[in-house]
């Protein structure tokens, strides 16, 4: 079985959710072959063996960088041809999830989204997905002799089962006739640490009280080595950038551990969260929905909590 993977970067750098489609391929079996688009480090793609691909795809064409998804499923569905692959893994991911979709047209392949374990072989091709944003999971049997599987993150174990893989470039005739769609502007989301990566997440809801306190979200984010997040409504009234939104609507997390703090739990808000592995609220009023979906709870004022935690988490260090 031949495996080609979609290896997204940002600002040349592989991400984590993409390694981890590496290591899912891997754990399939065959060949796995990782293709990575526009600009990247060298030796960024050179890594991409040590999570189990046996060669990289490097289309170095700067255009690409826009990330423009018509262009790139365009690419992906030649490289599948190219590459005799039988399956295609990504990221369930913003740019990868519809990428995926376009794929699946153009190469007439079964596609899942929201994939959280390996494929069941025994009778079928069978992948377990993740649907009603977390609450159930449904098996599903792709069919189709082309396959495509959008993981979601932790669907992997992430580690090293090899070395450097070889890199070859590969090339596509791109013209201008096929960016007919162009970016006139974008929101870059700031921060060392970005919520679809992180594994561990601090969030802030209303209960902060204004912007003006979140000084202490940002000391424990800094001391668990933690990205920021908030509540919708923290996002719509200015407290927050919109892309630390985290919810339904917005950015959806899975990290190892999330901290709530002063968020009551709107099951918007919770299907944002509930793939979380553990869920930890922090808010004063007993009685805050978010205190059933929770691993732990501390009932108390953040303003007393959130020092102390900080303190504690430094002196553990």
């Amino acid at each position: 079985m031949n495996i080609l993977v979609f290896v997204e970067t940002s600002e040349g750098k592989i991400r984590k959710t993409s390694l981890e489609a590496v290591a899912y391929a891997h754990a399939m079996g065959g060949t796995v072959t990782g293709i990575v688009l526009g600009k990247a480090d060298a030796n960024e793609l050179q890594s991409i063996g040590k999570y189990g691909a046996a060669k990289v795809l490097h289309v170095a064409d700067a255009k690409l960088d826009q990330h423009v998804i018509q262009v790139y499923s365009s690419v992906l569905a030649k490289a599948m041809q190219d590459e005799n692959a039988d399956v295609l893994v990504l990221a369930n991911s913003s740019l990868g999830t519809p990428v995926a979709a376009k794929v699946a047209i153009k190469t007439n392949a079964s596609f899942a989204s929201n994939v959280t374990e390996l494929p069941n072989t025994s009778s079928g091709f069978v992948v377990k997905r993740s649907i009603y944003t977390g609450k159930a999971f449904a098996n599903v049997e792709l069919k189709n002799a082309k396959k495509i599987i959008a993981i979601k993150k932790n669907a992997a174990e992430l580690k090293e089962v090899g070395s450097n893989a070889t890199v070859t470039n590969y090339n596509v005739a791109l013209t201008d006739a096929d960016f007919n769609t162009k970016t006139l502007s974008h929101e870059k989301a700031t921060g060392d640490i970005l919520l679809p990566e992180a594994e561990i997440v601090v969030s802030g809801g209303r209960g902060m009280k204004g912007p003006e306190h979140w000084g202490i979200i940002e000391n424990l984010a800094k001391a668990l080595h933690a990205a920021t997040g908030c509540s919708k409504p923290v996002s719509d009234m200015g407290w927050r950038p919109h892309h630390e939104h985290v919810g339904q609507t917005g950015v959806k997390v899975a990290p190892q551990l999330y901290i709530a703090v002063g968020i009551s739990g709107a099951i918007q808000h919770l299907a944002g969260v509930n793939s979380s592995k553990c869920i930890v609220v922090i808010n004063k009023d007993a009685d805050a929905p978010f205190f059933k979906a929770a691993d732990y709870g501390i009932v108390g004022d953040a303003f007393d909590v959130l020092p102390k935690l900080t303190e504690a988490v430094l002196a553990a260090k």
